[in-house]
């Protein structure tokens, strides 16, 4: 069954109002987001004959059968009804077990916390969920790597993140943490999968091991054409958890989705993710994050714009203000007009595009600061293409270099594929 949705442009429009309202900022966001006309990127098609790893019970909930169960997610673990794949019409895969009689003992959220509401790099505290009373174990504040103690009394770990298929999004290293925490205590995991809505092409650079991170933790491009259960797998299979161990592992798999088959996200896998725009040109503009630029934090358009206070505005028309707001308490330039480019209406983004980074750095005024060096390292995951920009080599050029990191890679992806 297919669902047609439209996008609330007016409650977008509202929000800006308010927002600008309630901040005394610059109404221009406002202005230039009531200016934009529909266009067919407006049309949303969910397609819900794909079954999701989480709707499929009879395959994992004999697995849970009498065991004290860790349960690793976040708002975007959702089950759905048969003909429905929206948040409206789904229950959270937490209620859904412990209405099933399934004993789970802690919940462990990652990033942005369980109900997902935390800013990015904000420490996520521990607590007690309030609508169920089960303790949450922060994955992204003492510790990213579950401790011993923290594992104590477990039989089983059951993960379910949704993912959007880019290196530098944290929930795969969350992951790795998880997977090298429980073959350590002996504990098997089992991870519900999801469809990867940016698995239909590999591109980027590829990390170098000496730039490992929490923002990359293993030797892949930055955007790999998996899905969560095919990396787990992967990592697994390829000995690159600690001291190589390996975890005794189950992946619930997918339904009726291929890597070609787009996939409308229900909920906002993270605060700054609001859309499939922004999750589809996420692998482009996110290198902006280890920039001076603001990639749309601080407005409703997150990663659909980029715009700077000192580009010039005869080639950066697109104007806004950024401000304090939901998953962003401080963005960059924040109260100040920055001028730039809106790219909502650009057309769906099939290969990782580096002119918009190439333009914004010709156009800084502020060079020898542009690049906050650490984190576009790490963002990156190698020195390269900083120095590249820098050099002045064309978008070709550079990607010409990462040829080779990927073919290497797509020899590695292909022994753990498991749709068409």
């Amino acid at each position: 069954m297919r669902l047609i949705l439209f996008k609330n442009t007016l409650f977008l429009t509202l929000t800006l109002l308010i927002s600008c309202a309630n901040t005394g900022g610059d109404k221009t966001a406002f202005a230039k987001a009531e200016s934009k006309q529909p266009t067919t990127s407006n049309v949303v098609v969910i397609d819900s004959s794909i079954t999701v790893g989480a709707n499929r019970t009879e395959l994992y909930l004999p697995l849970l059968a009498n065991k004290n169960v860790g349960v690793v997610t976040n708002k975007s673990g959702l089950i759905f009804t048969e003909t429905s794949h929206t948040e409206a019409q789904s229950t959270h895969l937490v209620d859904s077990l412990l209405s099933m009689g399934v004993t789970i003992k802690k919940v462990f959220s990652p990033e942005h916390g369980f109900r997902g509401n935390v800013d990015a790099g904000e420490k996520v505290k521990d607590g007690k969920d309030p609508k169920t009373g089960l303790n949450i174990i922060s994955l992204y504040g003492k510790n990213k790597k579950p401790t011993a103690q923290q594992l104590e009394g477990l039989d089983v770990l059951l993960f379910d993140i949704q993912d959007v298929g880019v290196r530098f999004y944290t929930y795969i290293s969350t992951l790795t943490y998880v997977m090298e925490a429980a073959a350590e205590s002996g504990i098997p995991v089992i991870v519900l999968d999801r469809p990867n809505p940016n698995a239909h092409y590999i591109d980027g650079p590829t990390l170098e091991k000496e730039h490992s991170s929490f923002l990359g933790m293993h030797e892949i491009p930055l955007v790999y054409g998996m899905t969560i259960g095919e990396y787990t797998r992967m990592v697994n299979g390829e000995g690159w958890l600690k001291d190589k161990i390996t975890v005794d592992l189950t992946v619930i798999p997918l339904k009726n989705w291929s890597y070609q088959k787009k996939y409308v996200l229900p909920t906002r896998p993270s605060p700054n993710l609001p859309n499939d725009k922004s999750i589809n040109l996420y692998p482009s503009l996110g290198f902006f994050e280890g920039t001076t630029v603001n990639a749309g934090r601080g407005t409703e358009m997150q990663f659909q714009i980029f715009g700077a206070p000192d580009f010039p505005n005869e080639y950066f028309s697109f104007t806004y203000t950024p401000q304090p707001n939901f998953g962003s308490k401080s963005p960059k330039h924040k109260g100040v007009t920055c001028n730039g480019k809106d790219l909502r209406d650009e057309a769906y983004m099939n290969t990782v595009n580096l002119e918009w980074l190439i333009e914004a750095y010709a156009a800084s005024s502020k060079k020898d600061t542009f690049f906050k060096t650490a984190s576009f390292t790490l963002h990156a995951g190698s020195t390269q293409l900083q120095q590249d920009i820098e050099a002045g080599y064309t978008f070709k050029e550079i990607k010409r270099k990462w040829l080779p990191g990927i073919e290497r890679f797509k020899k590695i992806r292909s022994k753990y594929l498991m749709y068409e």
